[in-house]
C-alpha cells in the first residue's frame, strides 16, 4: 500500500468535498476545482477528513492510489492557501509588464511578446520579477512553465527568464587561442 496514499486529508475549514458520480468537487474560498476518481480507488469523507484506499491489489491500482490523494489533497490546498510561482527576468532591457488581462514581455526579441493568461491564474509584476498565484497546481506550474519557455535561460550570460531559485550552470565561452 502506498505511504502516502494511507495518510487521510485533512478539510480544512471553508472547504467543502463532494463526491458525485465518480468525481470530486472540492469547493472554497479560491473558487472550485474538480478532479475524476481513477479506477480501482475509492474516495470517502468521514468526520472532516477524506480517506483514499484501493479497491484490489492490483500494480495499476496501487500506483493510482497516492496519485489520488495527491492530486485531492493539491486541491484542497490550492482552495485554502493557494499555490504560486516566482519568475524572474535576467538580461540588459529585459522587462515585463501587465497589458489588461496577460503579460506583455519585452526579452531581446525584435517585437515585444503578448502572453495571455488563462483563467483561474492571476500575475503580479514587480521589477524584474513575475509572480503566477492560483488554486490549482498544475495549472500555476504550466503557466510559470509556458512562460520561462519564451526565453529559457542560456549557460554563457545567464539571461533569459528562470524561476526564482532556478540555478543556472554556466559555461565558460570560448577561449582566445595563442
Amino acid at each position: 500500500m502506498s505511504r502516502i496514499g494511507k495518510q487521510p486529508i485533512e478539510i480544512p475549514s471553508g472547504v467543502t468535498v463532494d463526491i458525485k458520480e465518480g468525481v470530486v468537487v472540492v469547493r472554497g474560498a479560491n473558487g472550485e476545482l474538480t478532479e475524476k476518481i481513477l479506477p480501482g480507488i475509492t474516495v470517502e469523507v468521514k468526520e472532516n477528513q477524506v480517506i483514499v484506499t484501493p479497491q484490489n491489489d492490483e500494480k495499476e491500482t496501487r500506483s493510482f492510489h497516492g496519485l489520488q490523494r495527491s492530486l485531492i489533497a493539491n486541491m484542497i490546498i490550492g482552495l485554502s492557501e493557494g499555490f504560486k510561482k516566482v519568475l524572474e527576468l535576467h538580461g540588459v532591457g529585459f522587462r515585463v509588464a501587465m497589458s489588461g488581462a496577460g503579460l506583455k514581455l519585452s526579452v531581446g526579441f525584435s517585437h515585444d511578446v503578448d502572453f495571455a493568461l488563462p483563467e483561474g491564474v492571476k500575475a503580479e509584476v514587480n521589477g524584474n520579477e513575475i509572480t503566477i498565484s492560483g488554486a490549482s497546481k498544475q495549472l500555476v506550474g504550466q503557466v510559470a512553465a509556458e512562460i520561462r519557455k519564451i526565453r529559457k535561460p542560456e549557460p554563457y550570460k545567464g539571461k533569459g527568464i528562470r524561476y526564482k531559485d532556478e540555478y543556472i550552470v554556466r559555461k565558460a565561452g570560448k577561449t582566445a587561442s595563442a
